[in-house]
């Protein structure tokens, strides 16, 4: 009923309708058409309007592996130049340093500049970046 589709809530909506209706005692076939002529007026009506104001696309952020660029990841296997793993939004993803000759440790934490296939591009990461997946401190 929740879903962005709307199409369930908006039947749930005449059955609402007809509920509260046939409260006043009318009788079955009564029912079934104001079930069904409420239920319609809400999926051609009503569900386009809230359609409109609940859709995100177009407003999102960017989905799939461009959204992986700019994250925070923390290094859970040294990484070179050459390999390495790390910890990116909760999935271990092979990654290689952006520069030549540079590493980075156990622990420390660093940003995405890009996805190379499967692989991801990192570079040093600043200190106001947070990890993703570290837990937050106990209270």
């Amino acid at each position: 009923m929740t879903t962005l589709d709307l199409l369930f809530l908006m039947l749930a909506l005449g059955a609402l309708v007809t509920a509260v209706v046939a409260g006043a005692g009318i009788g079955i076939i009564w029912q079934v058409l104001l079930f069904a002529v409420a239920s319609g007026l809400f999926v051609f009506a009503l569900r386009p309007v809230a359609l409109k104001y609940l859709r995100l696309e177009g407003r999102g952020g960017p989905m799939g592996v461009a959204g992986h660029v700019g994250q925070t990841a923390t290094v859970l296997e040294p990484v070179s130049d050459r390999d390495g793993l790390v910890k990116l939004r909760g999935e271990d993803w092979t990654a290689r340093a952006e520069l030549e000759g540079q590493t980075f440790a156990t622990g420390d934490l660093v940003t995405v500049v890009r996805i190379d296939g499967a692989t991801a591009v990192v570079a040093a990461s600043t200190p106001e970046d947070k990890p993703f997946d570290l837990e937050p401190p106990p209270a």
